[in-house]
């Protein structure tokens, strides 16, 4: 039997929402049809709208249904479930509403309570000091902070400071769902437990690095925030970030949630600032236009509804980034995420140096790179391209490219793949932080970031565009061309 974990009052601030519903409530489904939910922990949805518990299981139920597999949903283990949820009404600015909360937590001291804000990050302050201030919290509280916080350094101190006024960092778990996932773990899996990578992880064997996290659909009716936030906050300083550091970071001396965030924190320190001078040849901002996607006509962002004619902001940006240490010195790291792409895909392509000299037909030496693939959507796995013999007794020694592949969901067929938020609500559930991102982490993300928009701010340039269903604009691709190199698709 798996093992079960500390009981908990789990409280979803902002339950009805789209993330609560999609993510939060399915991943605690599947946590307690693993038995890995403590016998009598409760879930206690929170929102403004007037309903019930037995109202919010119905609700619940509904999207466990729209977003689980058939198979997947017992019969037994949905009713066990749902007798876990409970609701209350808070409207979250008012603290008198709190004594509803307070009333209906469980009055242990020993007791966790996790607190998951699934809100705007502008009510994270308000919620933390309703919360103290109406004596919700005990000494095993926590709370869960959805990324991105804030849309600059400034803002984000600002939201990080409020937040802190009442909760220790121990207690603050920021979410980026991409440290989640099954194939971004097995990253420091693969980097760290193997010789045959960990020797060769360094300017010495390794040309450049491609991450690449793509998306074919639009703004999806977001506008309002979208045009506010776009694809530097929304996807640069929030996921590829990250995924940057966990592929440069040095070993860490251990497994521990701050050992690991150290080596994190010095790679963002290491970045090489861009420049005013540098934004022409080593950044590149898009906005797509009208095209097709899957041989559908789609609009272009200006014709998105709601689109406001004076909008500046970018839907796609590519960037060489380059990290100022001995491991990476010379080695370029090619960072490109956009809307209206023509699949969605989240890759990191590792681009290992061909040998010296090459023995071989001189017309294959474009061949001679190997790649470690490291695919984390939509399908999760690891492939390594390589090179062997042609077959047949006419083809001389004739090489052609091969892959060694681990397809997660072929591979483990028998057991499911998780999604990302069942292992970071059951990381939160055991007091373990090495999944969540520091608040030094934050800044230093933010203070790269800033710097690169603020150049941008003061071109005042329209993003270049791009047809929707391409991979962005031609400069994207030029400024790989540039350095003898070619994103991954294109080979």
């Amino acid at each position: 039997m798996a093992m079960v974990n500390r009981s908990s009052d789990i409280v979803i601030f902002g339950a009805m929402g789209d993330l609560a519903q999609r993510k939060l409530i399915p991943a605690l489904f599947q946590l307690d049809s693993a038995e890995l939910l403590g016998q009598d922990t409760r879930i206690i949805g929170l929102a403004r709208v007037t309903q019930d518990s037995p109202d919010f299981r119905k609700i619940c139920s509904d999207s466990l249904s729209k977003h689980i597999k058939p198979a997947e949903l017992d019969t037994d283990k949905v009713s066990r479930f749902l007798t876990k949820l409970e609701y209350a009404i808070v409207s979250f600015a008012d603290l008198s509403s709190y004594q509803t909360l307070k009333s209906t937590l469980d009055s242990s001291a020993e007791r966790a309570r996790i607190f998951y804000y699934a809100t705007p990050a502008s009510l994270y302050g308000a919620i933390s000091r309703n919360l103290t201030k109406s004596d919700c919290i005990n000494t095993n509280s926590c709370v869960v902070l959805e990324k991105p916080i804030g849309h600059n350094l400034r803002s984000s101190n600002e939201v990080n400071d409020q937040v802190a006024e009442y909760f220790d960092e121990s207690q603050i778990y920021r979410i980026d769902h991409y440290l989640g996932k099954e194939t971004v773990q097995n990253l420091i899996a693969l980097r760290f437990a193997n010789p045959l990578f960990g020797s060769q992880w360094n300017q010495s064997h390794i040309s450049h690095v491609e991450i690449t996290v793509a998306e074919k659909v639009g703004i999806e009716g977001r506008w309002g925030y979208f045009d506010k936030a776009g694809q530097m906050r929304d996807m640069v300083q929030n996921h590829l970030l990250q995924l940057l550091c966990l592929t440069a970071m040095d070993p860490p001396d251990d497994l521990s949630a701050d050992m690991i965030r150290n080596e994190k924190v010095k790679v963002l320190k290491a970045l090489r600032p861009i420049t005013a001078a540098m934004c022409n040849t080593h950044v590149v901002r898009g906005r797509y236009t009208k095209g097709m996607v899957e041989g559908n006509p789609v609009p272009g962002y200006m014709e998105e509804e709601g689109a406001n004619p004076d909008s500046n902001t970018e839907t796609f940006v590519s960037i060489k980034a380059e990290i100022n240490n001995w491991r990476w010195a010379g080695v370029p790291f090619y960072l490109r995420t956009g809307k209206r792409l023509p699949e969605k895909l989240s890759q990191i392509t590792i681009h290992f140096k061909p040998q010296p000299h090459f023995i071989f037909d001189e017309s294959q030496r474009h061949l001679a790179q190997n790649k470690l693939i490291i695919r984390l959507q939509p399908e999760e796995g690891i492939s390594l391209q390589i090179l062997n013999k042609d077959h047949g007794l006419n083809q001389g020694m004739r090489l052609r490219s091969e892959a060694l592949n681990l397809n997660f969901s072929q591979s483990f067929e028998k057991s499911r793949v998780p999604d990302a938020y069942e292992r970071l609500l059951l990381k939160v559930i055991q007091g373990n932080q090495y999944l969540f991102v520091r608040r030094d982490e934050v800044e230093h993300a933010w203070l790269w970031c800033d710097q690169l928009m603020e150049h941008w701010k003061n071109e005042n340039k329209a993003p270049l565009p791009y047809a929707a269903g391409s991979w962005g604009p031609k400069a994207a691709d030029l400024m790989l061309i540039k350095d003898g190199n070619c994103w991954y698709e294109d080979q």
